[in-house]
């Protein structure tokens, strides 16, 4: 909302210039880019979407009524519980584009539990959508946000459970930035709920919301073709590109969409952080339970934060206590190329195409990765252990970050599932291990998103992989999912010994999984040259890294090429060298190796 005077934000506007003739065909060019990109969906996509959360407003009060006739309520008083259906994340910024998910939150009276939505909501659901509308159903109620996830005619939703304490009665002209909603509920309570809220107070916070709904798509394209998006990788989330578009829609209230864009990135490059980027006060008045608001006064850990982007709803939380020191300069370094790009877009000496180029991560970026490597028997057990593992990869980025030898530890922002045919136990532990000897090749790759596969046909080939299996006995499935991290070295380096931070990474971090079972999870961490990346991670067109051949001379000087295989000789460290990944490495129970460079 606007204070008094028109003003948005908390200081005045940098700009008030009116937008010129330039600026509008600028941004009627970004439009159509952005339509290019396949970035609007269709409005037969979007009506598609507004009836399934027509239909699951129904089945949701269906839901509340029979579980309160279950515990014994009146007609009277089941027939006026209510419940709503509220959206948030992309689809409630209004900037969803083709495929994408719905967050969808499920807003219960006091009596209605969380065990409850688990046990009851699907078989509501079931039983009210049209028969087969209603596939890939699937319970997470262990998560850290506990969750339904489904596709509903098509359409992908992420369900959440909130309860509202201080309500009997759930009507639907309920407003959700009320702070008093959150009295009486748990800390986990308080999350599922705070993404509706920090949404919708964002968008009173704006002057223009087409302006900030089309700068928002061109910087959320950006960011997704630069590989700086997730939260779980130490990048920003979807809501902190929000925040941020936001910041710099009020510093500049009557810019066009392509002036935003273009001040967004001029913003960010000369932000003095760790001054933290806010839409409104921070609310330090209310007082409810033991919520913690963001304060580097009082907490600690606060003053850690490289880069804090605040939400706006009570309790004003960083949204970016994840973001590392090699995040950060890789954010940094992204945004100073951004900016040099869209100046010249302004000048006509680019083209908005330019800015969305796809990342150059596996193609040019770095000589060694860091191969983290999950595997699994069974897709079942496949699925939690790589999300696990994919939820403490940035924990290894900080080990690497500390080590003398590396200026820069990149993690690549997406993981790869793959799926290997093994006949015997040495092909299994050789697919464990990283081989792509036994890989699937009518199974498509698939990358990964919080754990989960999203490849388009993923699915539907594993079904196929595991009929096909179980027509031969003998065939044992091996799911693996890898997650890659580019490593920087400093100058002169010569050797690097990882040894020790690998074996602390795995007892600190993957082992204490409460859901660990050494007999179905494994994981290897692999030295990968850029020469010897899988084909699968690069697109038609792009050239895959090649090692140059280098030839050692005789004393006679005739030249002598190394054999495939044999003993690395150096006094400090007899092992073996695997020419399959190009390095220099040994097992230390599954996830400890030596790199060295000779």
């Amino acid at each position: 909302m606007a204070a008094s005077g028109g003003q948005f934000g908390v200081t005045g506007p940098l700009s008030l210039g009116l937008p010129t003739d330039v600026d509008r065909r600028a941004t009627e060019a970004l439009v159509d880019e952005l339509k290019r990109q396949n970035n609007y969906e269709s409005p037969t996509e979007t009506n598609k979407r507004l009836a399934v959360l027509n239909s699951l407003q129904q089945i949701a009060e269906e839901f509340i009524r029979h579980v309160g006739k279950a515990q014994g309520l009146s007609d009277s008083l089941v027939k006026n519980l209510g419940g709503k259906i509220v959206t948030f994340g992309s689809f409630k910024l209004g900037v969803i584009g083709p495929g994408s998910d719905i967050d969808t939150l499920v807003v219960c009276p006091s009596n209605i539990t969380i065990e409850d939505f688990f046990a009851t909501f699907p078989e509501i659901l079931q039983k009210m959508a049209p028969e087969g509308s209603i596939t890939e159903l699937t319970l997470k109620p262990d998560a850290f946000a506990p969750i339904i996830t489904l596709k509903y005619n098509g359409v992908d939703l992420d369900l959440l459970f909130g309860r509202i304490a201080i309500h009997s009665q759930i009507k639907k002209d309920l407003v959700m930035t009320t702070p008093d909603l959150l009295r009486g509920l748990t800390d986990q309570e308080v999350r599922q709920l705070n993404g509706v809220r920090v949404a919708e107070e964002m968008l009173s916070l704006v002057p223009e919301l087409g302006v900030f709904r089309a700068a928002l798509r061109a910087i959320k394209l950006w960011s997704s073709r630069r590989g700086i998006a997730g939260n779980i990788y130490g990048f920003p989330g979807g809501v902190v590109w929000a925040i941020l578009v936001a910041r710099v829609c009020q510093l500049y209230p009557k810019a066009v969409a392509a002036t935003i864009v273009a001040k967004f990135f001029q913003v960010m490059k000369r932000w003095q952080w760790p001054m933290p980027v806010i839409l409104k006060q921070i609310d330090y008045t209310t007082r409810i339970g033991n919520l913690k608001v963001w304060n580097p006064q009082i907490y600690p850990g606060d003053k850690y934060h490289l880069m804090p982007v605040i939400t706006p709803a009570y309790p004003s939380m960083c949204a970016t206590h994840n973001i590392m020191r090699s995040t950060k300069e890789v954010i940094d370094k992204e945004i100073n190329r951004a900016g040099d790009i869209a100046e010249q877009i302004i000048v006509g000496k680019a083209q908005w195409k330019d800015l969305f180029t796809k990342h150059t991560f596996f193609t040019a970026d770095y000589k060694y990765y860091l191969s983290v490597i999950t595997a699994s028997t069974s897709e079942e057990a496949q699925l939690p252990w790589s999300g696990y593992i994919e939820s403490r990869v940035r924990h290894l980025v900080k080990l690497l970050e500390d080590h003398p030898s590396i200026a820069l530890a990149h993690p690549f922002n997406k993981g790869f599932a793959r799926v290997h045919r093994c006949h015997n136990e040495a092909e299994v532990e050789k697919a464990k291990g990283g081989s792509l000897e036994h890989q699937a090749k009518d199974i498509a790759t698939a990358t990964t998103g919080h754990g989960l596969a999203v490849g388009a046909s993923f699915k539907t080939d594993l079904v196929n992989a595991e009929q096909k299996a179980d027509t031969n006995g003998s065939v044992t499935m091996v799911y693996t999912t890898t997650h890659y991290i580019g490593l920087e070295l400093h100058p002169g380096v010569k050797s690097l010994d990882l040894e020790l931070l690998v074996a602390r990474f795995r007892n600190e971090q993957c082992y204490i999984w409460d859901k660990y079972d050494h007999e179905s999870n494994a994981i290897c961490i692999i030295h990968t040259r850029n020469s010897d990346l899988p084909d699968d991670l690069f697109e038609e067109g792009e050239v895959k890294p090649t090692r140059k051949q280098k030839k050692k001379t005789t004393t006679n000087g005739a030249s002598k090429k190394r054999p495939a295989t044999e003993v690395c000789n150096w006094p400090c460290c007899p092992r073996t060298l695997d020419s399959g990944h190009g390095t220099f490495y040994t097992r230390l129970g599954p996830i400890a190796f030596v790199i060295l460079q000779h």
